[in-house]
């Protein structure tokens, strides 16, 4: 039988909690006070797919993607933002660290990946330009030590290892392109997962 959204999460957040290095980044975070901010993507659901596999907790995972949401866009402002964070950073860890804020992302994205980006009015919105399903999961570490999950395509996909196109970009051929390369990607590093 099929596990509930809320077993998944409740596995999800195990996962979480069981990486020193994510478990670093979202205290980070939440100490730097970032506007409606979330860790999201290759770090949770790589950190699942290292679990389900044997994997050590970090292997495969470039980068910590951190996205908050500031009126203020101007490049000084995520600047100072990305320094707050990187200050609460060990050391060995700033590099992979991003930190983005996500008011100011249709600015620059499609000159950098070359399609169009609409403008967001929150964090979370971003999770439905993400070019995988499985890539559309954030988590924030909450005030009171809680942590609250926002996956608008649910969880099923990462604990079932499957990278599904997100469906409200099926009529983008770039985004379907891209979705392809980054899971071919992946799969170099979890031959375990299957691509759809």
């Amino acid at each position: 039988m099929p596990a509930s959204e809320t077993e998944l999460e409740a596995l999800l957040l195990g996962c979480i909690q069981a990486s020193a290095r994510v478990m670093q980044v979202l205290e980070a975070a939440r100490a730097a006070d970032l506007p409606d901010w979330r860790l999201f993507a290759g770090a949770l659901y790589q950190t699942v797919w290292n679990a389900l596999t044997g994997r050590p907790a970090d292997f495969g995972i470039n980068d910590y993607d951190l996205a908050y949401f500031d009126i203020d866009v101007s490049q000084e402002a995520q600047t100072h933002r990305r320094l707050q964070v990187l200050d609460r950073i060990p050391a060995d860890l700033r590099a992979k660290v991003e930190v983005i804020n996500q008011a100011r992302v249709h600015v620059w994205f499609e000159t950098e990946f070359g399609r169009p980006y609409p403008a967001l009015a929150q964090t979370d919105d971003m999770l439905r330009q993400a070019l995988s399903t499985a890539h559309a999961v954030a988590v924030r570490l909450e005030a009171d030590g809680r942590l609250t999950v926002a996956a608008p395509f649910g969880l099923a996909d990462i604990f079932n290892m499957v990278l599904r196109p997100n469906p409200e970009l099926l009529s983008d051929p770039q985004s379907i392109l891209a979705h392809e390369q980054k899971a071919l990607d992946a799969q170099k590093r979890w031959p375990e997962i299957t691509i759809v």
